[in-house]
């Protein structure tokens, strides 16, 4: 099909929807999970309508939204098509890109006339759900019903082609939004262009697509953001002087940088220990009055931590709340694998407990520093102790990774038998040993002289 020139050849045969009757779309894989919404159609008053108008704003869970969607679809005449939009915007602030889709199929079958702007949150949801194809299908629909999609729509499907680091069609389409001028390209356009571009290593394009919008309309300059992604993806490159030529750029264009920007620069100069600049960039933020955020001083403390400077490190995580911030899970992760690494594992136990009592709940990676630190500094009953708290942990999932550490902390300890046994009990708890246990297994048998300690049955 075409639209002012631009062929989109053919969508996935395996799209989710298909036309039914030529009105509505018909999500014909789809798990009947409303059904029980549906239980008779009766009138509702003015009244109710105002009701619903209010419980909009009080959505705070998917129950609720689906409770307000059963009341909506009962109503007669039909709410219109706005509020059932506005139920759907909710509904993927809360995430749930599943229930928004079948909550569209839905509206679509109560008879409702959606628009481009439903339209485009069912394509956004796709391409959230990494089903960029499934959001080309919806593209497919606009061009059916006659509608001309416009810049949210092709943002929306670069952004998905993006997410799924299909870089080489994101920059094709971006090419026939140009040539065939399919809508007016918008900063948001060019930012997410140049940031799928930085993060999948092309740092280089995304310079040259730079210094487009610089020459551009003046509505469409590069901003503060888009200079601060490319000199984000210069410092990931370990292209740090190219990052700092950006920088000063940015002076001279009286384009002001903000805590990202520095952010930025700060770790990549971290990452290359030119401790001298990361001081000097620090005094030029409270210089242009620009205040550390959480992520500036964990990028710091990782620093520190690298350099094994663990002292200053601690400094600077104290320093965090007394700047008016919470430390997030990160921050914590980071100065425990420091506390660790510099041997200070009952500062780290002190850190593990405090991170807990500000309300912070341990991830995979607090998991994986706690395990492998305790074990790498011969704390192996305490590291073993954590390990089955974990496994007695309501609601706790459990990950090979845990299993993989334990055992190598084991043989390390001169422990291969004990390591066997957490081996051959992996399957009672629903786990599947990987390569990295059997590399672990293997070398601590081969180490230890045994070439048979498990059979299987």
């Amino acid at each position: 099909m075409k639209i002012k020139g631009f062929c989109f050849g053919h969508f996935p045969s395996s799209s989710p929807i298909s036309y039914e009757s030529g009105n509505f779309l018909f999500f014909s894989r789809s798990p009947l999970l409303f059904l029980s919404l549906f239980r008779h159609f009766g009138t509702k008053s003015v009244a109710n309508r105002e009701k619903m108008k209010l419980g909009l704003g009080n959505i705070r869970k998917l129950d609720d939204a689906l409770c307000l969607y059963d009341d909506m679809s009962r109503t007669r005449p039909l709410t219109s098509v706005i509020q059932f939009n506005q139920l759907l915007s909710r509904v993927i602030n809360l995430k749930e890109y599943s229930a928004a889709i079948h909550l569209f199929n839905h509206i679509c079958n109560l008879g409702i006339s959606v628009d481009d702007y439903s339209m485009n949150i069912a394509m956004n949801c796709y391409c959230l759900s990494n089903r960029v194809d499934y959001g080309f299908s919806i593209l497919g629909w606009f061009f059916k019903r006659g509608c001309v999609p416009d810049v949210f729509t092709f943002n929306t499907l670069l952004k998905g082609l993006f997410r799924e680091n299909k870089v080489n069609e994101a920059q094709e389409l971006f090419r026939k939004m140009v040539k065939e001028e399919l809508c007016e390209l918008s900063v948001v356009t060019y930012g997410t262009v140049i940031d799928g571009l930085c993060k999948a290593g092309n740092v280089a394009v995304a310079i040259e697509l730079l210094r487009v919008m610089e020459k551009g309309r003046r509505s469409c300059k590069p901003d503060t953001h888009i200079y601060s992604m490319v000199i984000d993806g210069l410092c990931k490159d370990r292209m740090i002087d190219s990052a700092l030529n950006l920088f000063d750029e940015m002076s001279e264009k009286d384009i002001v940088p903000n805590v990202v920007t520095y952010s930025a620069l700060i770790c990549g100069l971290c990452n290359l220990s030119r401790w001298g600049e990361v001081k000097m960039l620090l005094e030029k933020m409270a210089t242009m009055n620009v205040a550390p955020d959480v992520w500036s001083y964990t990028i710091l403390i990782n620093g520190y931590c690298k350099k094994k400077n663990i002292d200053e490190a601690m400094l600077m995580f104290r320093e965090v709340p007394r700047r008016g911030l919470q430390p997030n899970i990160v921050t914590y992760n980071t100065i425990l694998q420091g506390l660790f690494r510099g041997g200070r594992c009952s500062e780290a136990l002190e850190i593990f407990g405090e991170l807990q009592a500000v309300g912070l709940k341990p991830n995979f990676y607090t998991y994986c520093n706690m395990l492998g630190g305790l074990f790498k500094n011969g704390q192996v009953e305490r590291a073993l102790l954590l390990l089955d708290e974990l496994e007695h942990k309501e609601g706790e999932h459990l990950h090979i990774p845990y299993y993989n550490i334990a055992m190598d902390g084991l043989i390390e300890a001169k422990r291969l038998e004990q390591a066997c046994v957490i081996f051959s009990d992996l399957a009672s708890k629903g786990l599947e040993p990987n390569v990295v246990t059997y590399t672990i297994l293997i070398k601590g048998c081969c180490e230890n002289g045994q070439t048979c300690l498990y059979q299987s049955d």
